[in-house]
């Protein structure tokens, strides 16, 4: 590994501090620079109005003629992310100043959504932009629907990651985000004929202006190559990794605003490109394709997030995405710490790195190899240090999604790598686990993080936790789990070792931001609006629960809402659905154990059960919309079916006179952040219904709770702590436990279980075509009757039960509205600030650094 730029020597510009506590200028260059720039970007309307012109002109270079929807979102982006940029040079160099210990949060999806609104808010400056643009003949609210979701991510884990970082922002930590900056997202999807399509998600096609091209931080990352050994004078042996293909890493920084502080934290994603350019001599040979092969390589590697592994070309592209984003930030790291550190002896004393999930987990080697390779650490100096610098976040309890590298692919991409896991795990295994179980090949075999069988594997889980002196899971029940099935052995080895945090999501995006109506009742109860930075104070409003001028507002703000979501259904699904129904979301991935089938089954009985009333009887039906939304990957064939089954179902029901004013079905195609930030705040209630023991936390249901929204739902991932806060009782629990899971399994294998006669009649109508495509849709019969591996059919007697009680009370307004209160006023603690807080307390050891709030610059 090289580094191109920048130094890695000690800082060229050094200031002392004065009593004060600013910098004393030293020089009459830099005291002319800090002449010309005191103080902040002013925030009056008539100062906005001139940045956004000049922007338009000088930045766009458009002509005031030329000034559209489009030029405002841009002129107006470029403008807020000037008053960004002074903050974040203010509260990087204040950082280094303090030789504060960061945390380096590393993970492969950082799931944004849009930047505009996101950043106006937390600096307090939407009034004044607003009014500006007014002024100017457009609105604020008009100019965020322009911006284009930045497609870094996929599900949960890259919105968590988001949150992550408002939160550490906003509590004044010092921290920087790592990832990859894709070209394409996983993919934009598209509904055709009711199956799904993808199409490439070229987010970056008019650009990106919340993004800063760092041209002057970029570095070599290697693969493939081989490994020389030079035995020293001392009987030791150095490796040297020559040879290989060698990768550019160019880094883009986005800023991330904290709210109400002057701290501004960063994100650094990093761009491949190509060592060299250009073959010119190939070119003018005639082999033109040659000559640019190498540049479109390089580029592959981050072109596309979670490229198909089902071919080895695949997965030897995905592990280059891993070990290409882990390379480039432990240079960077290295290289800011080395500023002011001669050695590496403080170095888990200042930095702190936090694997989101198994995806960073090479990185644990790479830094080994660089201490010990480059910077001539004995192993048993270098261990210790890696050791208490990394920390592992589990994301999954299903054994199958626990990741793993052909050892083969390892040797010939990163065979240095691959050497050092051999020499970690081997000393693992016979200082470790000898030492505990003398002589039990068993537990070897199951702890050792080399997999042996027909293909070797690495079990980077394994690697992880091996390593890392914290392993968290991201729910109580997930974390239990953990602990006393998937990683038993590991438990029993360091049951200190193990911890849990238990996710959160950020109030300001997902109160503040997506559901200003709301956002205003609770500060109009509260008196005050701090509950968005202390989302306690939501306890509150329980007080309240049974006030019917309570009860008036939520209604009216739940009302505002739906009204917006209709009319964003009827421009986006052609759709149009009654505001007075019902509005029954279930957004997520889509995924067998996620049960998107077990609701759309109960759909196709809920409107086999209409279609069989008498008017009279129909009278009493609780009217519904039912609200789908998910991407399925590509290679999933299983779950690509069940997005074909629920599209089919709603061309059948939204085409059924019978059913105009009781159900109605909508899929919301190419879901992400901004669409989730519709369709929330409409949530009546959400579905939660994975089997139980299977997710490992789930934040949706955070986000559906603290807005109001009623949870139907199994007790799996953090439902168990959303029923702990606001009480089963305001919820509409069903469905096997979690310790009922195994002799339910074994009972159907038996045939113990019998198929509920309203499940036979529902599996009647697909196989008799009255939903079309048997041929598609038949074959999801046949796979629950083989093997029913998440439990549907044995769950949907109980899902119908809950179901009707989801109508029973929903006729109740009163009722409803009164969990609902309860459900906002008691979940509190999951605000993603009160997890971070955990982290930094108990994993990280970091401390608040807060930039002084002054008119002044320090810098």
């Amino acid at each position: 590994m090289e580094t191109l730029s920048p130094s890695m020597g000690n800082l060229s510009l050094r200031r002392n501090m004065s009593t004060t506590g600013l910098p004393q200028v030293t020089d009459k260059k830099t005291e002319k620079l800090f002449s010309l720039k005191k103080g902040f970007l002013a925030n009056d309307v008539d100062t906005i109005h001139r940045s956004i012109i000049d922007h338009t002109e000088y930045t766009l270079a458009r002509t005031k003629y030329n000034f559209d929807s489009f030029a405002a979102y841009q002129a107006t982006a470029y403008s807020v992310r000037d008053r960004l940029i002074e903050r974040w040079n203010e509260t990087q160099q204040y950082y280094q100043e303090k030789d504060c210990k960061r945390v380096y949060y590393l993970s492969l999806e950082f799931l944004m959504g849009r930047s505009l609104q996101n950043t106006v808010s937390n600096l307090e400056i939407k009034d004044a932009f607003g009014t500006a643009l007014s002024e100017l003949g457009y609105e604020l609210e008009d100019i965020y629907e322009q911006e284009k979701d930045a497609a870094l991510g996929n599900g949960g884990l890259g919105r968590l990651a988001a949150c992550f970082m408002d939160s550490l922002a906003t509590l004044d930590m010092p921290a920087w985000g790592y990832g990859l900056r894709y070209n394409y997202g996983m993919f934009e999807q598209g509904i055709y004929d009711g199956y799904q399509t993808e199409l490439p998600d070229y987010w970056l096609v008019h650009g990106n202006p919340w993004e800063i091209e760092r041209i002057d931080v970029q570095y070599m990352v290697r693969f493939y190559g081989n490994v020389n050994v030079m035995n020293m004078a001392d009987g030791s042996k150095k490796y040297s990794w020559e040879g290989g293909e060698i990768v550019r890493a160019v880094a883009y920084d986005t800023p991330v605003p904290g709210y109400r502080t002057k701290n501004v934290n960063n994100i650094r994603l990093w761009s491949s490109k190509p060592h060299k350019e250009f073959d010119l001599a190939m070119f003018n040979e005639g082999n033109y394709f040659s000559a640019v092969e190498f540049k479109q390589r390089s580029e592959n590697i981050t072109s596309v997030l979670y490229p198909n592994d089902n071919t080895y070309v695949g997965k030897e592209l995905r592990l280059k995405q891993q070990y290409f984003f882990v390379a480039a930030t432990l240079c960077d790291i290295i290289r800011r710490y080395k500023k002011t550190h001669d050695s590496f002896d403080s170095f888990s004393d200042k930095v702190a790195i936090q694997l989101n999930d198994t995806h960073p987990t090479i990185g644990i080697i790479e830094l080994l190899r660089k201490f010990i390779d480059e910077e001539g650490l004995t192993w048993d100096q270098a261990y210790p240090i890696v050791q208490k610098t990394f920390a592992y976040t589990n994301h999954t309890v299903l054994p199958e999604a626990l990741e793993t590298w052909p050892v083969s692919l390892m040797e010939n991409l990163l065979p240095r790598h691959m050497q050092i896991i051999y020499e970690l795990n081997y000393k693992f295994l016979t200082t470790i686990v000898e030492k505990q179980w003398p002589g039990d090949f068993g537990k070897m075999s199951k702890l050792s993080i080399i997999e042996e069988g027909h293909e070797k594997k690495i079990r980077m889980a394994n690697l992880a936790i091996v390593v890392c002196h914290v392993v968290n899971g991201v729910a109580a029940m997930h974390t239990e789990i953990l602990k006393e099935r998937t990683f038993v052995d590991f438990y029993t080895l360091w049951p200190k070792k193990f911890q849990n945090k238990t996710n959160g999501v950020t109030p300001r995006r997902w109160v503040l931001q997506t559901n200003p109506a709301l956002s205003d009742v609770i500060t109009k109860w509260l008196k005050t609006d701090t509950w968005s930075t202390n989302l306690n104070l939501l306890e509150g409003l329980a007080k309240y629960a049974d006030d019917l001028k309570l009860h008036a507002d939520i209604q009216q703000a739940k009302i505002a809402n739906k009204r917006k979501f209709i009319a964003y259904v009827r421009d986006v699904c052609n759709v149009d659905v009654p505001e007075d129904a019902l509005f029954d979301v279930h957004i997520k991935r889509i995924h067998e154990y996620k049960r998107q089938l077990l609701n759309i089954l109960y759909v196709i009985h809920r409107y086999l059960a209409i279609k069989a009333m008498t008017p009279k009887e129909r009278e009493q039906v609780v009217p519904r919309v039912v609200i789908f939304a998910g991407k399925a990957a590509p290679g999933y064939a299983m779950a690509k079916r069940h997005i074909k089954l629920i599209n089919s179902v709603a061309e059948v029901v939204n085409n059924d006179y019978d059913m105009d004013q009781y159900l109605r079905v909508v899929y919301i195609p190419n879901y992400n952040v901004s669409a989730a930030q519709v369709i929330i705040p409409a949530a009546d209630i959400n579905q939660q219904i994975s089997t139980a023991g299977t997710e490992a936390s789930g934040t949706s249901n955070m986000k559906f709770a603290i807005g109001g929204s009623l949870v139907i739902g199994t007790m799996d991932g953090a439902n168990v702590e959303i029923a702990q806060c606001i009480g089963e009782e305001n919820m509409f629990i069903f469905g096997y436990r979690v310790e009922e899971i195994d002799k339910a399994e074994a009972d159907w294998k038996k045939g113990v279980i019998p198929v509920d006669a309203r499940l036979k009649e529902v599996f009647s109508a697909i196989e008799t075509g009255k939903f079309g495509a048997v041929e598609s849709l038949v074959p999801i019969i046949h796979a629950l009757f083989n093997h029913d591996k998440y439990l549907v059919i044995a769950d949907f007697p109980k899902y119908v039960e809950a179901q009707k009680e989801v109508d029973r009370v929903w006729k109740d307004q009163k009722e409803w509205t009164r969990r609902s209160i309860i459900s906002t006023s008691k979940t509190g603690m999951f605000s993603s600030d009160r997890t971070i807080q955990q982290y930094a307390d108990e994993i990280w050891n970091i401390k608040p650094v807060r930039l002084p709030n002054a008119d002044v610059r320090l810098y």
